[in-house]
């Protein structure tokens, strides 16, 4: 990651803070866009406030971005949310935002980075989906239908993308240790034994430092206490 410049959404916390603080342990100069706006206290880091799901605020941070730090050849779209139940008793001002963050977020952010990856003759773009994206589960509706819709839109970018000299990556890991949904179906208890976030960013590293010719389209991985299928 030496000399790359990345930016990581939902960088605040969780996943997403991990990933930022591994990028820049390898050398890499990082934006990190949350709704707190937080830099995690990295060196060089720029951290600006965005709110993914609002389209003209995602452009206008990455603008920031790209201005303070002169490029962009890396992209992790990780900002997300979870609830979890039955479809039909769920409030729809929480079906609404989970498609807004984890699908629309993730359009927003690809509209708004892909330009200047291509500018800089390349990189990589990172969605970082579940394996609710492969496999549909019971009281995931929602989540499901916008992780797979992630997964989905990051396969065809990647054909899009190729001629650019642009990865586009799916990591899809099982359940992870974070606040993530917490209070909405998940409890401390049920987080037990998950992956931690920072595994799922040494996960992440490893696919965006691939040889040049070498792509991954979709990686999934999950804790040892979860179940295995077909």
């Amino acid at each position: 990651m030496q000399g790359r410049t990345a930016v990581v959404t939902g960088a605040s916390r969780g996943v997403g803070a991990a990933v930022a603080r591994a990028f820049a342990a390898q050398g890499a100069r990082v934006g990190l866009l949350s709704r707190s706006g937080t830099d995690l206290g990295l060196e060089g880091a720029v951290g600006v406030a965005c709110d993914v799901r609002d389209r003209d605020a995602v452009f206008a941070a990455v603008a920031q971005v790209v201005e303070r730090l002169g490029s962009l050849d890396c992209v992790v779209a990780n900002a997300g949310i979870g609830a979890y139940g039955n479809f039909l008793d769920m409030d729809p001002e929480i079906v609404e935002a989970i498609i807004d963050t984890n699908l629309k977020g993730t359009l927003h952010t690809a509209a708004a980075t892909l330009p200047h990856l291509i500018a800089a003759g390349g990189g990589d773009f990172v969605s970082l989906a579940s394996v609710a994206a492969l496999r549909a589960f019971p009281g995931e509706s929602v989540y499901n239908a916008s992780k797979f819709g992630q997964l989905g839109f990051t396969r065809a970018l990647d054909h899009e993308m190729r001629e650019h000299g642009v990865r586009c990556t799916n990591v899809a890991p099982g359940g992870v240790a974070t606040d993530f949904a917490m209070g909405h179906g998940r409890t401390v208890e049920s987080i037990e034994g998950m992956l931690s976030a920072e595994e799922v960013a040494d996960v992440v590293v490893f696919c965006v430092t691939r040889p040049a010719g070498m792509r991954i389209l979709t990686t999934s991985f999950r804790p040892a206490n979860e179940g295995s299928w077909g």
